[in-house]
């Protein structure tokens, strides 16, 4: 295998210490991509320099399928945008909230509303939270409790769909991987035959119902429902609650109707999936381009037919709607940067030959089912640390796709654990962006929404390493079931535990 040795695990290690002490992915995968590039051109700044724009960047750019994502992703960011701003989502749930009457039905509404809005994992808390604190108040379910079931259905339900922002960065990081080890499968087919390897999304979204219809609550979360029922206080006493953004502020006072989140949906999947039947989905494999045309069109549609429908129900005017529309375009420059920037730290990753020097030295000495379990345990830590589930994927998926190809592990299960690993240090991450927004959707203290939600993320993480280890073992789909059993075995047996030293030390 062609390799420079240990000087070209240099570019990844790099930019995982960079990320780390930045706490910026741009710059992270920059100097991880330079480095690489310094070294390639034994050690000339200046021909670095040349070269990484001129042979890597601007390359990237100039290829068409990468060219087509980044429109792609232009057109979601328009969408969602508009899908955030139109108020259709407050709408809704006003429409729902006079059904819930239990505390159960409750929680359940805020799980169901944060899964009708999983084109934005961001837009989730800052949506879903604000609407749903009073009736949680009403209903004496905690604060905490709110912040992790907008937490559990952000990222855990983004990476789990190919055709939102998301997957489409996701599938980008998968092709630049196949095209360079000359693998036929598409990234599409790829991604969704990863779904079910996704252990720890799938775990942390089936967690909210278990919790919510059993009743069985641990950890910090056990103690923060008792004061509230007991009690009626909202916080502990030194609690500091983030306050409401302004646009919060904002959306509560727009008057808006229901059709305007579940009409453009509609649009949007029938459009989508009305251009892919006839060319044989998903019975058979379909071009990669044609799925990125389609899925264009159908954002273009969703888009001006919500634009139509803000100005027809007077939510906003023409002017401000289109506004909101190119606003949201524009900010999607900050994914394109990252990703084109990661498909540049994979082609140098490449061309050094890292992963061939880390098959080199794993094969033999490591068994293959331990891969997926390496992948998770690695993903898990550089997330938790640099707070970013999306910079972890850009820098471990040109490790970890070439890793399972020479190795004979599966390409599947071992992009599910790049990506379970991701979106698990995440969820645990006290700097992490959608923990941060949880927190304040909520109107809850920060540190009191890490304190509860992290014994529920360690145990779905715990699941979630199990299912790896049997999924190496097995390949077999039976591992998720495992993952599941596990995890509810563990809540009814930790709760019941945790519920015998309350009674006690509570007489």
């Amino acid at each position: 295998m062609e390799h420079i040795g240990w000087l070209s695990l240099i570019p990844p290690v790099l930019a995982i210490i960079a990320a780390i002490m930045t706490k910026n992915v741009i710059i992270s995968l920059f100097l991880g991509s330079f480095s690489g590039v310094l070294i390639l051109t034994k050690g000339a700044p200046l021909t670095a320099t040349k070269t990484i724009i001129g042979d890597y960047i601007f390359a990237q750019l100039t290829d068409s399928y990468n060219a087509a994502v980044l429109v792609l992703l232009v057109f979601i960011g328009g969408f969602v945008a508009l899908m955030e701003k139109s108020g259709g989502a407050a709408a809704f749930a006003e429409k729902v909230i006079g059904f819930l009457n239990t505390r159960a039905k409750t929680q359940m509404a805020a799980w169901f509303g944060g899964i009708i809005i999983f084109f934005s994992d961001l837009g989730t808390p800052l949506l879903v939270g604000p609407i749903f604190e009073k009736v949680f108040d009403k209903a004496k379910i905690s604060r905490e409790k709110l912040a992790w079931i907008v937490d559990s259905t952000s990222s855990p339900v983004a990476v789990l769909i190919p055709f939102i922002g998301w997957g489409v960065y996701i599938m980008g990081l998968i092709q630049k991987e196949f095209e360079g080890l000359k693998i036929a499968e598409s990234d599409w087919d790829a991604f969704i035959q990863a779904i079910p390897y996704q252990f720890y999304p799938i775990l942390a979204v089936l967690m909210v119902p278990l919790v919510a219809f059993s009743k069985l609550e641990f950890g910090a979360m056990a103690r923060a429902e008792k004061r509230v029922q007991e009690t009626g206080a909202l916080h502990w006493p030194n609690s500091k609650p983030l306050r409401k953004p302004e646009n919060m502020k904002e959306l509560e006072k727009t008057k808006s109707k229901p059709i305007l989140i579940w009409l453009p949906l509609l649009v949007l999947l029938v459009t989508l999936f009305g251009m892919l039947i006839p060319l044989g989905f998903p019975f058979q494999k379909i071009d990669g381009s044609d799925f990125r045309v389609a899925l264009s069109t159908a954002y273009l549609f969703a888009g001006l037919l919500l634009i139509f429908m803000m100005v027809y129900y007077k939510v906003k005017k023409l002017g401000e709607a289109f506004d909101i529309y190119v606003s949201g375009m524009q900010k999607m420059m900050t994914v394109a940067v990252t990703l084109v920037l990661a498909w540049s730290l994979g082609t140098v990753i490449k061309n050094l030959g890292t992963a061939n020097y880390i098959v080199e030295n794993m094969d033999g000495n490591v068994p293959v089912f331990l891969v997926p379990v390496i992948l998770f345990i690695a993903g898990a830590c550089m997330s938790f640390a640099t707070g970013s589930s999306w910079g972890t994927f850009a820098i471990m998926m040109p490790l970890a796709i070439p890793m399972a190809f020479h190795l004979d592990a599966s390409l599947y299960i071992c992009i599910g654990a790049v990506l379970s690993g991701g979106v698990f240090g995440d969820h645990c991450s006290p700097i992490s962006d959608t923990t941060i927004l949880s927190s304040t959707g909520a109107g809850c203290d920060h540190i009191d929404h890490v304190k509860t939600q992290i014994p529920y993320a360690i145990l779905n993480g715990s699941a979630a390493l199990l299912a790896y280890i049997i999924a190496g073992l097995t390949s077999s789909i039976l591992s998720l079931v495992a993952a599941i059993v596990f995890m509810v075995t563990a809540v009814v047996i930790i709760s019941r535990w945790q519920r015998g030293l309350i009674s006690r030390s509570h007489p």
